[in-house]
């Protein structure tokens, strides 16, 4: 029988969220401002700006392409995690192997080969995409398959994805610090002191993701036993799961609609409101800080009204905020103010949202875990990675491909739709989820737990 994750257990764990959320929010709020750029940000083209069948660029096409290589790795990964006999354990190994060059490729990414325009720049952003997605997947996989073997009972997983909403939250703050960081770096060519505050707070996010890795003893918490099952059995068991195919439908909008405001956040503020970058150290922040405020209200409610009802209204909640966006520099509020409502209200349905899906889906892996006798942890966070990626690529796709529409002041359509399109995706995740079974799920694993 394995031990209770204590407290200091729990620090360590949730530390590596925090590194690997760094890396992740890094991408999503940098990549697209980075290499398509609104005019007013003066950031130099690296990469055409040509458009293909309508609203296609490079960017998306090098995003999608990277995705795909994405869809294989993710299973690969699990199996091989859910398979391994390693002296430290199924997953520690995999995390430790991934941690060190995900935050170097992250890091290359925005250190295009060439100073102009050119289609090398090209080549280079598609590798680096593409090894830096491979090594993130070689963490965040076995990371996540952790939660439901390290928490023992449904309040100890609930506690668990509570604290890695926490050092997720952190995550998006520290990786918002990009622009205020280059701003006071000594360099008179802005673009360098962008390049190196991103490798500064890479740097950073590697250390944190090597806690876990070096200092968790897996051996010591975890008892699940290594999986068998052939890699494409696990994959199809995994997706015949009624319970999880609601969850991960819900999932994949929620992520569209996240990583599209988070994409847009940056042109949100500077072409339709007309303010300057630099207030993103202060946005963040805030939203992170009035998420907190949040968060044991979160776990309270959880507990007594169930999580399936507190995801449901946290989506429509969000969807609303999504059509205010269009709206933005248009009503009769102050800009600042504007920029400041949308992050706080925002921040509501974050913190209900980072908590509630892990602990969701460890109770769906456990159930199943119990219910078939095949411990198969790391293919449902697998497939529910890689459902995950999908989304945030299709999220980046579409925004990428609405600024095609316009994306400059007093040419800003495109901007103002991906805020439409965002209400859309976060009222499918709502009513989808409606379908999810939960109380079914708690009873038998509850019953089926006292057998084994």
């Amino acid at each position: 029988m394995s031990e209770k994750l204590p407290k200091s257990g729990i620090f360590i764990y949730s530390i590596g969220q925090l590194g690997w959320s760094i890396l992740v929010n890094i991408v999503s709020l940098q990549l697209v401002y980075f290499y398509i750029p609104p005019i007013s940000s003066g950031i130099p083209l690296r990469i055409t700006q040509a458009v293909f069948l309508v609203v296609l660029n490079a960017l998306t096409l090098i995003a999608a392409s990277g995705r795909i290589f994405d869809a294989v790795t993710d299973p690969i990964i699990a199996n091989l995690s859910d398979k391994w006999k390693g002296k430290r354990g199924r997953r520690v190994p995999f995390m430790t192997f991934g941690a060190i060059p995900a935050a170097i490729f992250c890091t290359l990414m925005f250190i295009p080969i060439v100073s102009g325009v050119s289609s090398l720049n090209i080549v280079w952003l598609f590798f680096m995409q593409v090894l830096f997605y491979l090594f993130l997947t070689c963490y965040v996989t076995p990371f996540f398959a952790l939660l439901p073997e390290l928490g023992h009972t449904t309040n100890e997983k609930l506690n668990l994805s509570t604290w890695i909403s926490v050092t997720y939250a952190i995550g998006i703050v520290i990786a918002s610090l990009v622009q205020p960081i280059a701003k006071i770096l000594p360099f008179d060519n802005p673009i360098t002191a962008v390049q190196v505050s991103i490798g500064m707070i890479a740097f950073v996010a590697m250390i944190f993701m090597l806690v876990p890795a070096l200092f968790l003893n897996e051996r010591k918490y975890v008892s699940g036993t290594v999986s068998s099952e052939p890699l494409f059995e696990s994959l199809k068991r995994t997706f015949k799961n009624k319970s999880f195919k609601y969850y991960v439908v819900a999932d994949f909008s929620y992520f569209m609609g996240l990583t599209i405001i988070m994409t847009g956040l940056l042109y949100y503020i500077t072409v339709l409101l007309g303010l300057s970058d630099g207030i993103m150290g202060f946005l963040m922040p805030l939203m992170i800080v009035v998420s907190f405020v949040f968060y044991p209200l979160v776990n309270i409610l959880a507990k007594k009204f169930g999580k399936k009802t507190l995801i449901i209204g946290s989506f429509f909640f969000m969807g609303l905020i999504f059509f205010f966006i269009y709206f933005m520099g248009k009503v009769a509020i102050p800009e600042k103010l504007q920029a400041y409502l949308v992050v706080v209200l925002y921040s509501i349905p974050l913190s209900f949202l980072g908590v509630l899906p892990n602990a969701v889906l460890a109770d769906i892996a456990e159930h199943d875990a119990l219910k078939n006798g095949i411990n198969q942890e790391g293919m449902f966070f697998a497939a529910r990675t890689l459902m995950q990626k999908f989304g945030q690529t299709f999220g980046v796709l579409t925004f990428a491909a609405l600024t095609s529409l316009g994306k400059d002041p007093g040419d800003d359509l495109g901007i103002r739709i991906s805020g439409l399109v965002g209400f859309v995706l976060c009222f499918v995740a709502g009513t989808y989820f409606v379908k999810y079974n939960e109380k079914k799920i708690i009873t038998e694993s509850n019953v089926l737990r006292l057998k084994v």
